[in-house]
Parts: structure tokens; sequence; C-alpha cells
């Protein structure tokens, strides 16, 4: 079992940078490929980027390449997402996913979910 915490999401303007956090805890969760996904309001949860701990394999959606950067801190056991140059398109509930290696941009490929963390961009 994995327990995923999310935490850092606020409101922010136009063009800031943002960093939102992930503590993870639970068994074997270094063996896990980690996700984080956006929910925007009226819509679909969506795939945003993944890491595995050691950073040799990473992935953005396209509308987030080039602004957001995944990485973990295996020490603090934690992972985060950094966003720069965040537009109102960004507004979304934010969260955390942990699943196999073999996981990509589906919501079924993760097991495990944090509760979220609500970033809102105004403009």
């Amino acid at each position: 079992q994995v327990q995923l915490v999310e935490s850092g999401g606020r409101s922010v303007q136009t063009g800031d940078s943002l960093r939102v956090s992930c503590t993870v805890s639970g068994h074997g969760f270094r063996f896990y490929l980690m996700a984080w996904f956006r929910q925007a309001p009226g819509k679909e949860r969506e795939f945003v980027a993944s890491d595995n701990w050691i950073g040799t394999v990473t992935n953005y959606a396209d509308s987030v390449k080039g602004r957001f950067t995944v990485s973990t801190d295996e020490a603090k056991n934690m992972v985060f997402l950094e966003m720069n140059s965040l537009t109102p398109d960004d507004t979304a509930i934010y969260y955390c996913a942990a699943g196999p290696l073999s996981a990509r941009w589906r919501e079924t490929d993760y097991q495990y979910w944090g509760q979220g963390t609500q970033v809102t961009v105004s403009s």
C-alpha cells in the first residue's frame, strides 16, 4: 500500500511560477512510477507528467512541455511539479499518482492516488 499527500496548491497570477509537492509513504513505493494528473472544472482528469525515482524516465503532456518540470527527492520521499509561465488554462486540482513502471498516461494505469491540491491561476 502506498499513501500520497499533495501540498502547495494556491491561487496565483498569470505568468507566475508554483511548485506543488507530493509526500509518499508505504511499502515499496520506490519501485513505482510517479505521475501528476490534473482535473479542471467540468473536464476529465488528464495526465501532466511522470518520473521514476532515478529520473531516467520522464514524460510530459504536450500542453505543459517546456513549462513544467517533474522531479523526485528520494531522501525526502517526495515528488515535485515545478510549474512556470502559468495561465488560467492550468487551473485545476493537481493529483499525485503511483503505478507500475509500465504506466503511461491513462488514469487506469495508476493504482494509488492522493487527494489533490487546488491550483488557481487568475488573469
